[in-house]
């Protein structure tokens, strides 16, 4: 016999065990109005148990869904910001072997000392003056 056949056998007996006793005390009652009363109520209060199980799960199993597509999206993000690092290093790199070749940058450097203008050093017209 496995687990959940004893589980089962076991509330099976439970359950048959709460309805003898119930059927003993409306048997030794008098008030037999009461007693419906109080079954209904304790049944009622069973379906508003179980309603309330289900509705608890459902909202674990929600909870569970937006957890697993904020893990993926996290994820997603991380390579993103891996992928956007290593642009800005290559580019950086790229950016500073570039500039000792670059004239434009050497001539920016020189109109700042007031020697020279942008006219004399023959900066493309497509550049800021």
């Amino acid at each position: 016999m496995s687990d959940s056949d004893i589980s089962g056998s076991f509330l099976h007996s439970k359950n048959q065990n709460m309805l003898l006793l119930e059927i003993c005390e409306l048997q030794s009652s008098g008030d037999d109005g009461d007693e419906d009363r109080r079954l209904k109520r304790r049944e009622k209060n069973r379906v508003a148990a179980k309603n309330s199980r289900k509705k608890q799960t459902q909202r674990a199993d929600e909870l569970h869904e937006a957890y697993e597509c904020l893990e993926q999206k996290n994820r997603q993000l991380k390579k993103d910001v891996q992928f956007l690092s290593e642009e800005q290093r290559r580019l950086t790199e790229a950016l500073k072997a570039h500039e000792p070749l670059c004239p434009i940058m050497h001539c920016v450097a020189n109109l700042g000392s007031g020697t020279l203008g942008p006219r004399d050093v023959g900066v493309p017209s497509y550049l800021p003056r």
